[in-house]
């Protein structure tokens, strides 16, 4: 379970966030939404472990993240939470497969190739591993950014404004995709978005605002 309690961050004086408590379990995905401006990617950054809070408490499995080092800090993120970023971030000159596994070069993992064909064949892009990066779709780019960010096993998925380039269609894949790989990977799963097509998706929201 994800607990963040009374969470604030200041950019400067005039710049401050102070959160809601939220709450988010492996069977209630959590979509955190709001107008530009109320904190949304500061927030997922907070609940990423990316940024540290100037106040409040973040829990993540009874882990109290405030309490450890950078080192651990590093280590704890890249072993227990995964990012499916707005923009991928993909290695151009590295393969699809290659990129898939790069989380678990940095977290010090041997490779798990047969994991990585495992999701690589859930989300139907096992034909692409060979390819590069630019010679996939924004949608099958998608679908790479949520297995790179499963491949260690993540106890939480965060994704950052999934759908808002998509229309309702494509939305609507990207988002259920989500949702059916956090239940199959029996993880938690966040959302952080500003559009309000997804609030038919899940029971557990929160509105962010200034």
């Amino acid at each position: 379970m994800l607990q963040a309690i009374q969470l604030q961050f200041a950019y400067n004086a005039h710049t401050i966030f102070q959160y809601p408590d939220l709450a988010c379990n492996r069977d209630t995905p959590l979509l955190i939404t709001g107008r530009s401006g109320t904190g949304k990617t500061t927030l997922l950054h907070l609940l990423a472990c990316l940024l540290k809070p100037a106040g409040g408490q973040l829990l993540i499995d009874g882990t109290d993240t405030g309490l450890l080092s950078n080192s651990k800090l590093d280590q704890f993120r890249g072993r227990h939470i995964g990012i499916v970023y707005q923009s991928s971030h993909f290695m151009s000159a590295l393969s699809i497969l290659d990129n898939i596994l790069l989380p678990r070069f940095f977290s010090r993992y041997t490779p798990d190739t047969g994991k990585a064909l495992q999701l690589a064949a859930r989300l139907q892009i096992d034909h692409l591993l060979h390819k590069r990066p630019a010679e996939l779709s924004k949608g099958e780019q998608q679908r790479v950014s949520i297995a790179r960010a499963l491949i260690n096993n993540s106890q939480l998925l965060l994704a950052d404004e999934p759908t808002s380039s998509l229309d309702d269609d494509n939305a609507y894949r990207v988002i259920q995709l989500l949702l059916e790989q956090a239940a199959m990977s029996h993880a938690m799963l966040i959302v952080v978005t500003h559009d309000a097509r997804l609030k038919q998706h899940f029971s557990n929201l929160i509105y962010l605002e200034r």
